[in-house]
């Protein structure tokens, strides 16, 4: 296969598709960064607010929830993957689908609900290539279609996830594939994660938008692991891998009565999501966007400004983002990744103010449990992220961060038959216009 024209003809297709795949991702995420400031931030100062008002993210969530019921009851197809089920990596995205993924995914992440933009990005990277190469050769073989479709995966996420490998490790992992075809699978994907790498950067310096990197700069150094670090390890996993399954079995209780009244209960669901980050905002002194969104532009400034937190406002801020992010998981349309990194975060943070627990290892050992947890079980992946996230100190959190996740791993997996996932057919459209597969 390897020394065939037509392997040849999909690597090359798929560095070409890494291209357009790639500058759509990186304008997407720009305007989901615009469109979170304006809504929270701008929007009410324009309509004559000196600031945000504490009670301002109830509607805003709501009128989200309201866009996203709409897309699922009037568009073709499911609005995206199911968030609580963890992160899935399935066929290729129809192409008739891909309205109600970017339509479902905008008004999820630019309203404020609690999840990452790492879903639709797989989704619509994927729609993009099938797109695309179908308007190159209408008869493109079914084969050939799977590969272009999953290079325009990798693509799309790999501009997210700061290093074309995060995205390998992720959809290897989540798809399970394994034996020899491994590598054959996998070369046009990487090849199209790599030039998109370089659109990214090179976008970067056209536009002065940014490269959206996760990397957390400025972390506090970290020594050798110690016998305690490990001790807390084994706590930080097995409450992790406690909390995480909690929140995925209340949206799993929750997501049955969003399903059979979507119109009405995903904009009731942003309701609550919003009252979340007003009580939060409400009885501390941290803003409302604490809770809402995925988190994934706040770690940094959590883990910087970390002395300007007491431990009751992370118990707190814990407490509320965990109960915003179930609603969004059971009701909402993006990614699982994000909120849950930045939930581990805040209960590394907490926990570090006990004895023998350094501020980075409780950060690092915080983001990977939760992490493993909320995928639904991608171990290699959750320490991928952490280490990539923490990097400057990746060294010496590597063996306390493995403990960590593999300790929660196991724990949710016990707890599994407790989670009680939904039935087959749940995370699928629940009313209107089927979807065609392969249009």
């Amino acid at each position: 296969m390897l020394r065939s024209r037509g392997y040849l003809a999909l690597l090359v297709v798929g560095a070409a598709i890494g291209v357009p795949v790639s500058i759509v991702a990186y304008f997407y995420l720009k305007a989901v960064n615009n469109a979170q400031t304006f809504f929270l931030t701008d929007l009410p100062r324009d309509l004559g607010f000196s600031g945000t008002p504490v009670w301002w993210p109830i509607p805003m969530v709501a009128v989200g929830g309201l866009l996203v019921g709409l897309s699922l009851r009037y568009l073709p197809g499911p609005g995206g993957h199911n968030p609580a089920e963890g992160f899935v990596a399935g066929s290729p995205l129809s192409t008739r689908d891909l309205p109600s993924v970017a339509c479902a995914s905008l008004a999820t992440l630019a309203f404020g609900a609690v999840l990452g933009p790492e879903g639709p990005l797989v989704l619509i990277g994927s729609g993009l290539a099938v797109l695309i190469v179908r308007l190159l050769k209408r008869d493109t073989p079914h084969q050939a279609v799977v590969l272009i479709g999953a290079a325009g995966s990798f693509a799309a996420i790999s501009t997210l996830l700061i290093s074309p490998l995060a995205g390998a490790f992720l959809l290897l992992e989540a798809a399970g594939v394994g034996g020899s075809m491994v590598s054959v699978v996998m070369a046009p994907g990487l090849l199209a994660a790599g030039i998109g790498a370089l659109i990214f950067v090179g976008l970067n310096h056209v536009t002065g938008f940014g490269t959206f990197s996760l990397a957390v700069p400025n972390i506090p150094a970290l020594g050798p692991p110690t016998v305690g670090e490990f001790g807390w390890a084994i706590v930080i996993g097995l409450a992790a891998g406690v909390l995480g399954t909690a929140i995925r079995r209340l949206a799993f209780q929750i997501q049955p009565y969003v399903t059979r009244r979507v119109l009405l209960a995903t904009p009731l669901a942003g309701v609550v999501v919003g009252g979340f980050a007003a009580l939060f905002a409400a009885v501390t002194d941290k803003g409302p966007e604490e809770v809402l969104f995925s988190g994934q532009n706040a770690l940094p400034t959590l883990i910087q400004l970390a002395g300007a937190w007491s431990v009751g406002e992370l118990v707190l801020l814990v407490l509320f983002k965990s109960l915003a992010y179930s609603v969004s998981l059971s009701s909402f349309r993006g990614g699982p990744t994000f909120p849950g990194m930045f939930i581990g975060a805040a209960g590394g943070l907490a926990l570090s103010h006990a004895a023998g627990l350094p501020l980075t290892a409780g950060v690092g050992m915080g983001i990977g449990a939760m992490t493993v947890v909320m995928l639904g079980g991608l171990p290699l992946t959750a320490v991928l992220f952490t280490l990539l996230f923490l990097q400057s100190e990746a060294l010496n959190l590597i063996s306390v961060v493995i403990v960590a996740v593999v300790v929660a791993w196991v724990t949710a997996a016990n707890l599994s038959p407790w989670s009680r996932p939904p039935t087959a057919g749940t995370g699928s459209r629940p009313a209107g216009r089927p979807s065609r597969a392969g249009e």
